[in-house]
């Protein structure tokens, strides 16, 4: 009863200081609606030495909300994109702070018409567990090279690297521009009730609904970053090696804790056996053991842990066949929230693995018998996040290209299109809405505020009444056919 009441009050303490850090920053913005270019990128350049001066004690600490997680992973998937996505705003900042000029039609001119990129506002990043450190530094990039102001509600499930995120942005800003949040349920509740000028959720389909929902009481426009259930297709002639290996790599990343993670394997039938075959070797290539291996990382906490297994039982009580990758046969009973890659053959509709996005080491493998087979069965299905593809015949892509959707397409590679810094990332339908990363990141938190400008001259009283006139005869001749 003690601990609940504690547990309540403390909810409550973060809600009332995420209030007061809102009010905070509304007010600086209307101080300074517009920052600089220069402005712009001190906060960026002060936002990357931050993170470059705790990179150290940011591995450390994902590895113990983790558990275990791979340094490199750290690197690779936290740091590298973080740095670099800072890193190519302050080079192109300058191009898209520009006004875009846009032509004026025959009929108002002598005029001017540009669009300004202007700052929103106050900016609302909902950030998950699975890339606590990229997915809350990637949108605040491009809040801030938007000019905007921004709050980060940080997962609870990673307390010591929100803590610290928290720490070093405290550090780094004052509470007005920046501001980090921390808290359960019940403070991410409020945080997407705020009315804010944008909001970016980054999450799972269902949390998006309701986070949607509260912002649409504000009429606060939402971009949704969600997951699914992204498919790769083996095609009938590329070497099993080259998509097996790939996509070994994109399934056991992160232990598959990955919203882009290939979600489940649809092969040619004639060459089922062969794929499986090939993906075993790939995979013991990668991690000869799993257990004490560093490059292997864990399962993010128990009920993640005890989701994946009721998976497992569910697909083996319903008739499929399981196969566990454990290259070197060790006791994972017990000590450890490590988790063997299984693959799962004979997967049906019915089971758990192909209704929910598995955000985990299972990998189903489906077989098809042509590719139009596989498309009408990706089609049948909600729009994933990610779709990968691999084959080497530009007809066969282009095809697939067309004929479906995703939010974004990977042709023989998986995961690897997220660090394109010059292409947007996002989702369609329930894989998610709107786009960031790059320039669109910018043109995402920015108002294309349109601005129509005439001088002295105004060509525009020749549509002022008293119509009827010759003048407005000539007009409608000329303009309306």
């Amino acid at each position: 009863m003690v601990a609940d009441v504690l547990k309540i009050s403390e909810s409550r303490k973060d809600i009332l200081q995420m209030q007061r850090a809102f009010s905070a920053q509304q007010q600086a913005f209307l101080h300074e609606p517009m920052p600089s270019l220069e402005a712009r990128k001190d906060m960026l350049q002060r936002l990357k030495q931050a993170l470059l001066d705790h990179q150290e004690a940011f591995i450390e600490a994902i590895n113990e909300d983790f558990s275990s997680r791979s340094r490199d992973e750290t690197l690779l998937a936290e740091f590298m994109p973080a740095i670099q996505g800072i890193n190519y705003a302050l080079k192109h900042l300058n191009e898209w702070m520009k006004p875009s000029v846009r032509k004026a039609s025959l009929l108002f001119k002598p005029a001017d018409n540009r669009i300004i990129y202007q700052p929103k506002g106050v900016v609302g990043i909902i950030t998950p567990w699975n890339y606590p450190l990229n997915l809350a530094i990637g949108p605040l990039t491009a809040a801030l090279a938007a000019g905007n102001r921004a709050m980060i509600k940080m997962s609870e499930y990673t307390p010591k690297t929100s803590l610290m995120l928290r720490d070093m942005i405290s550090n780094t800003f004052s509470e007005d521009l920046i501001s980090v949040v921390l808290g359960g349920p019940e403070v991410a509740a409020d945080f997407s009730r705020l009315p804010f000028d944008h909001l970016l959720f980054t999450g799972s389909t269902n949390v998006g609904k309701l986070v949607m929902k509260a912002a649409a009481e504000n009429l606060t426009p939402v971009t949704l970053e969600l997951g699914g259930k992204s498919p790769a297709i083996v095609s009938e002639d590329v070497p099993l090696k080259d998509a097996a290996e790939r996509i070994a790599f994109g399934k056991s990343f992160n232990a598959g804790q990955t919203c882009i993670a290939p979600d489940y394997v649809l092969c040619p039938s004639n060459r089922l056996d062969a794929f499986v075959s090939e993906y075993q070797r790939q995979f013991k290539q990668l991690y000869a053991s799993l257990k004490d291996n560093p490059d292997y990382t864990a399962i993010i906490n128990d009920r993640q842990l005890q989701r994946l297994k009721g998976y497992i039982r569910d697909a083996e009580e319903k008739g499929a066949t399981i196969i566990v990758m454990n290259p070197a046969n060790e006791d994972f009973s017990r000590g450890t929230r490590k988790m063997p890659l299984h693959l799962i053959l004979g997967a049906t509709d019915e089971m758990k693995v192909m209704q929910e996005e598995i955000f985990g080491p299972i990998l189903p493998i489906v077989p098809y018998g042509s590719e139009d087979d596989a498309i009408r069965f990706i089609n049948n299905r909600p729009r994933p996040l990610a779709l990968y593809y691999f084959g080497y015949q530009k007809r066969a892509q282009k095809r697939l290209l067309e004929k479906t959707h995703a939010g974004g397409v990977c042709i023989n590679d998986t995961l690897v299109h997220f660090a394109q810094d010059d292409m947007p990332f996002g989702g369609i339908g329930e894989s998610g809405m709107g786009h960031y990363h790059g320039e669109e990141g910018f043109h995402t938190f920015s108002h294309a505020k349109s601005v129509h400008t005439k001088g002295r001259l105004n060509s525009g009283k020749m549509i002022f009444p008293p119509h009827g006139t010759a003048l407005h005869q000539l007009v409608y001749k000329i303009f309306i056919r």
